[in-house]
């Protein structure tokens, strides 16, 4: 799965990069998990299989962390990454209350769900926000994203690769979604979550938090808002003027201090991947964010 230079998992000039790297990408996890809660088999493995209730957001940065590694990290640790999910999720199963089966956590139809309501969030909170992400980009986008569904264990034929093809999978899907009391109670932590422990320095700032969990909880698509119902409803047009200022904001901050939200794991494979490419002759003196201009790329990989 190596790219052509094999200094990281996307290369810089990718559509990948030009999504992944938006910090509006907050949004877009934080509403992929809300959007994949109304899978109820999904939500129960979350619920029976992790510490969800307890630490929400960790959920989200050990998901940040593995996009991170399939973006930015080399092949190895892109291909290390997906083995370990793959061994982790090959162990788990669910228990489903109404028919007293159980069912494997790495069931296709589940690891597919996960996968397709994950990165639609990032691009349609991306795009809605304001990137210039055209159509063309985002096709493409969806393509490249198959790379990271065969990490999880999906084969990429089986993977809707581009926007027509994900709007198809969506609305033969929403049949079978709804929302359990799991999947309710899974919102409203995200709504106002407990923080991890070496994060207790933004306590002080915790209400703030609400407001970003309503944005992530209004930018759901109208269906999804409608079964949950957790929220009133406020104007669309609002939602989008608040994830552009969102967005305005979080992208003028210092990548040092972004960074601070992520494990320090995840910031040792990021520092490790600007010094790969400041190696390889990439101009990195404005962070991985600067690779997104192509005058910084090195000729031969310039767009």
């Amino acid at each position: 799965m190596a790219t052509i230079d094999g200094l990281t998992a996307q290369a810089p000039d990718s559509a990948t990069w030009r999504v992944h790297i938006d910090r509006c990408m907050w949004v877009g996890g934080v509403r992929g998990l809300m959007l994949q809660a109304l899978h109820p088999l999904a939500m129960l493995g979350v619920w029976q299989n992790s510490n969800f209730q307890e630490d929400p957001f960790g959920r989200l940065r050990r998901t940040a962390d593995f996009v991170g590694r399939v973006t930015y990290g080399s092949p190895a640790e892109a291909d290390e990454v997906g083995r370990r999910v793959r061994d982790i999720h090959r162990t788990l199963r669910i228990h489903d209350p109404e028919t007293g089966r159980k069912h494997r956590v790495d069931d296709p139809e589940l690891l597919l769900w996960v996968h397709c309501a994950e990165v639609t969030s990032y691009l349609e909170i991306v795009r809605r926000a304001g990137a210039p992400i055209s159509d063309s980009v985002a096709d493409r986008y969806l393509a490249e994203q198959r790379r990271s569904a065969a990490y999880v264990g999906l084969h990429p034929e089986d993977v809707p690769g581009s926007v027509a093809e994900m709007d198809a999978y969506f609305a033969e899907i929403r049949p079978r979604l709804r929302p359990i009391p799991e999947a309710t109670a899974a919102v409203k932590f995200l709504l106002w979550p407990r923080m991890p422990q070496d994060l207790r320095f933004l306590a002080p700032g915790k209400p703030l938090y609400f407001p970003f969990g309503a944005l992530c909880y209004y930018s759901l698509p109208d269906w999804a808002r409608t079964m949950y119902g957790v929220l009133p409803e406020v104007p669309q047009a609002a939602v989008t003027l608040a994830l552009k200022a969102f967005r305005k904001v979080t992208n003028s901050l210092p990548e040092s201090l972004h960074q601070r939200a992520f494990t320090p794991s995840t910031r040792e494979m990021l520092r490790a991947s600007r010094e790969r490419l400041g190696a390889a002759g990439y101009d990195v003196s404005k962070g991985l964010r600067g690779l997104v201009d192509p005058s910084r790329r090195p000729g031969r990989l310039a767009a």
